[in-house]
């Protein structure tokens, strides 16, 4: 372990480490701010403005909203720390929102949350962080930072029900040599009551519940804003390519979806894949959801040195809430590897992510391709 004098792992005191802090709004960055200047660490707070400021005024259950950035500059405020807000639109249009349209339109289910830690979060924030001179940057999430030997580990949050290990995957260990999560082993009820304690404005607050460009979960609303003229009809069919009806857009069906689909059937039918380029959505019985192997894209490595050539046995979490599944993950070139499953999954979705667990410690992850991509790229 590192040696250290203060709580966050530095080898100094608290009032000489700087400390930028992710203030959205919401309970959990409010507490974390809290609880670093409660420590006696200087604490300045930092909250972005991600999306359309005048509609976001008054929308409950997202985060980076006007009345979030309200919130987080009313604590700031109470706290007495420096705290600015820093207009990202452009940017998290570019990296997230224009992303996720993209790959819904390519027949994907996106994780837009974690491309927003993977590029505005964690590259542009920190970056910020880094010209105003911190130690650390802080967040809300509940994660453990833990120093090891060979260096910083990410491992999952002390609550099972909160942990967000899932959405950090793409973390990579430069970013971990900076960033912090003083919340990652407390519970939720253990932070509302500090917020309570503290006197905090939002410790009450609910927790955001929707992506924060995404109101009331309508996906193919936004995705029809963002790519006008885009979303085309095609055809529903068989595993055998027979037509068994239309639809209005690919971005309406996901990997594994049951209802809605509007296929009348004896026995249950779902979504077994998606094809974008024909506009075809393929539907069968819940055994053609069933996968044992699977190729991901972009694999970020939080291991030891890089992922051994003969791969690793761990667990991988194919969905946030979904359990873990026994795996052998085994590096490709490119940046892909080969993840094959003890037993079977259901509904591996193209888009979704594929994180790679050894006990509680993240060893990384990566996105899972298209079905009919893996083949080619393990024999590439």
């Amino acid at each position: 372990m590192f040696p250290a004098m203060n709580t966050l792992g530095f080898d100094k005191a608290p009032d000489a480490t700087r400390v930028v802090v992710a203030m959205s709004g919401g309970v959990d960055s409010s507490v974390t701010a809290a609880l670093l200047k409660e420590q006696g660490y200087e604490t300045i707070g930092i909250t972005l403005q991600l999306y359309d400021h005048g509609q976001a005024v008054g929308r409950p259950g997202t985060c980076c909203a006007g009345a979030d950035i309200h919130d987080a500059r009313r604590v700031a405020s109470a706290l007495d720390i420096p705290h600015y807000v820093l207009d990202y639109e452009s940017r998290f249009r570019d990296a997230v929102m224009d992303d996720f349209a993209d790959s819904y339109l390519a027949g994907e289910t996106p994780i837009p949350c974690v491309r927003c830690n993977q590029t505005v979060k964690f590259t542009d924030l920190m970056q910020t962080a880094r010209d105003l001179g911190a130690d650390a940057l802080a967040t809300g999430h509940y994660v453990r930072w833990i120093g090891g030997a060979d260096g910083p580990e990410l491992h999952r949050g002390a609550e099972t029900a909160r942990d967000q290990s899932y959405f950090l995957f793409a973390t990579t260990p430069d970013q971990l040599d900076l960033l912090r999560f003083p919340l990652g082993a407390m519970t939720k009820d253990e932070v509302r009551d500090h917020a309570r304690r503290l006197d905090l404005a939002v410790s009450d607050k609910p927790d955001s519940q929707d992506i924060c460009f995404v109101p009331q979960g309508r996906y193919a609303d936004v995705v029809a804003k963002l790519r006008p003229g885009a979303i085309e009809p095609g055809e529903i069919v068989d595993l055998d390519g027979k037509v068994l009806g239309s639809h209005e857009g690919v971005i309406n069906f996901t990997v594994g979806q049951r209802k809605g689909i509007g296929i009348a059937a004896a026995d249950p039918l779902f979504v077994v894949r998606l094809e974008p380029e024909s506009r075809r959505v393929v539907i069968g019985p819940r055994s053609a959801l069933m996968k044992t192997t699977m190729t991901i894209r972009d694999v970020n490595w939080l291991g030891v040195s890089s992922m051994p050539r003969e791969g690793v046995p761990c667990e991988v979490k194919l969905r946030s809430a979904q359990p873990q599944h026994g795996a052998h993950v085994t590096p490709l070139p490119d940046g892909r590897a080969r993840v094959v499953l003890d037993e079977a999954a259901e509904a591996v979705a193209p888009g979704q992510a594929c994180v790679m667990y050894v006990g509680d410690r993240v060893l990384g992850g990566g996105w899972i391709e298209r079905a009919d991509a893996v083949a080619a790229a393990v024999a590439a």
